[in-house]
């Protein structure tokens, strides 16, 4: 019987939260980091000018303004200060379609049935509670909007920083989990190769 965390998809909910010089090194690192994550999270979610996004864990920003870009409104939703900081400086002078505010997967800061496509990049895996987060998810959402949620592929056994992101197991037991929460039309896929590789879940509300 093993006690890995190897079908958890959030294994790493007690990550300490970015803050500080640290956080801001963070921030930029995701910068270009998640530029390709940002068009893949784009095209899965088929995000189009009249969209309305909650890009929940939204970092620097980075696909938030992609988002904006293709013409949609976007929320970038962050519980660390200094992510919002970062996004905000990034953003001002890009786009109007973007807002910023502090909050977690757990209490997302929206109403109801208010966006119709709601996201999650290298995230999912810091969730404090998978469960809370998805009813989350499902509440702002618009039924027929699309959830995305994009992981670095990770090799199951990966320890430190090469443990950040999911296995196949994990990204197939997140899919299962968004099952059980009412979500419809689930599909998992890997994306791009070697240590490039990212694996997401997509489905739709109902």
């Amino acid at each position: 019987m093993t006690t890995s965390h190897s079908a958890v998809p959030n294994h790493h909910a007690g990550f300490p939260g970015f803050a500080g010089p640290a956080g801001y090194l963070a921030a930029a690192s995701m910068v270009l980091g998640r530029k390709g994550n940002a068009r893949l999270a784009a095209r899965l979610s088929a995000v189009a000018a009249g969209d309305a996004v909650a890009d929940i864990g939204c970092g620097p920003g980075t696909a938030a303004r992609h988002a904006a870009r293709l013409g949609a409104s976007v929320v970038g939703i962050d519980p660390a200060p200094v992510m919002l900081r970062a996004a905000r400086i990034l953003t001002r002078r890009s786009s109007r379609a973007v807002r910023y505010a502090e909050g977690s997967a757990e209490a997302l800061p929206l109403p109801g049935s208010s966006v119709s496509v709601a996201w999650s990049i290298a995230c999912v895996h810091h969730w404090a509670d998978l469960d809370a987060g998805l009813r989350e998810a499902r509440r702002v959402l618009k039924p027929g909007g699309r959830l995305v949620a994009i992981e670095r592929l990770t090799r199951p056994g990966a320890t430190g920083l090469a443990s950040h992101g999911w296995t196949a197991e994990q990204a197939s037991a997140f899919a299962d989990r968004c099952l059980a929460h009412g979500f419809t039309g689930i599909e998992t896929n890997q994306h791009g190769r070697g240590r490039r590789t990212t694996v997401s879940v997509r489905a739709t509300a109902s």
